[in-house]
């Protein structure tokens, strides 16, 4: 693919842009993407998951327009919310009570979930129980309902009652 800029080079930078709810993909040459100021990302990483999570930390912050409240501190470490908003990382094990009305939402946003339900190896691992199954099943199918992704709900929900109409028969 070529540089969509000057047509003579290939294209080896991909940039979108999202500017009021309008998505623009350009595919640069890295001469053109310098000259357009489009890859300072590339030649000076400064990216970090606390930076992501900092970031995700200070839009849910700007959303949420709370007043700060006296439990917004941990009492184990001393580490404020805004603290952590700016670090993107908590002090101590402690800070995730002392947050916990905060780190829910983002928590949900961001992994689907607030309860860790972990995964079973494909291989050499003993076959999963009915039970995880349909727990695992109605989990997922909370998911797709959130998602709006009905199609893949209504087939979970067809697995689940058949799952459970099995387990009535043994």
């Amino acid at each position: 693919m070529l540089c969509q800029e000057c047509r003579k080079r290939p294209a080896t930078v991909h940039v979108t842009k999202i500017t009021d709810d309008q998505r623009t993909e350009m595919n640069l040459c890295e001469i053109c993407a310098r000259e357009l100021g489009e890859v300072e990302l590339l030649t000076e990483p400064k990216f970090s998951l606390q930076s992501l999570l900092a970031g995700l930390l200070a839009h849910e912050a700007s959303r949420a327009e709370r007043r700060p409240v006296a439990e917004d501190r941990c009492s184990n470490c001393g580490l404020t919310y805004q603290q952590f908003t700016k670090a993107g990382r908590l002090g101590c094990s402690q800070c995730y009570a002392a947050f916990e009305t905060r780190l829910e939402p983002l928590l949900r946003r961001i992994h689907g979930a607030t309860a860790h339900t972990g995964k079973v190896p494909a291989q050499g691992a003993r076959p999963r129980s009915r039970r995880d199954e349909l727990a695992m099943l109605r989990h997922e199918l909370e998911m797709c309902v959130r998602r709006e992704e009905f199609e893949r709900a209504a087939e979970l929900r067809d697995r689940i009652r058949e799952l459970e109409q099995r387990s009535g028969e043994s």
